[in-house]
């Protein structure tokens, strides 16, 4: 399972890279490079909480379930980026905000998790 996420976040990171790229020389102004750094950010935040729940430091089912919801969350809102940046309409309605909500409850489940392996 670990090799998978690690996987992903190498996807992540690709992507962001092309759409932080996309931004500042295809279409400026389009929210593509927030995006991209975005989904830099919670690549690398992914290897490491991945490699977190594997050492212990973090509760492994909360903190495993933590890092799906980077992938997710993150994936969602990039993707309704990109769609209304190349495609002219959104992924699906609220996709976006749904995205930043996942990521938001997925870093304090990422909290939590800590704060579980301290006491265990």
């Amino acid at each position: 399972m670990d090799s998978l996420l690690i996987a992903l976040a190498g996807l992540m990171g690709a992507a962001g890279v092309a759409l932080a790229a996309a931004g500042a020389h295809g279409k400026p102004g389009s929210g593509l490079d927030s995006a991209g750094t975005l989904l830099l950010i919670h690549a690398v935040a992914v290897i490491a909480a991945a490699l977190a729940a594997r050492n212990g430091l973090v509760a492994r089912p909360l903190g495993t379930l933590a890092v799906w919801g980077f992938v997710i969350g993150a994936s969602l809102f990039a993707a309704d980026v990109a769609a209304r940046a190349w495609l002219g309409s959104r992924l699906f309605p609220f996709a976006a905000p749904a995205g930043g909500l996942i990521q938001i409850a997925s870093w304090l489940g990422l909290a939590v998790a800590a704060l579980l392996a301290m006491r265990g």
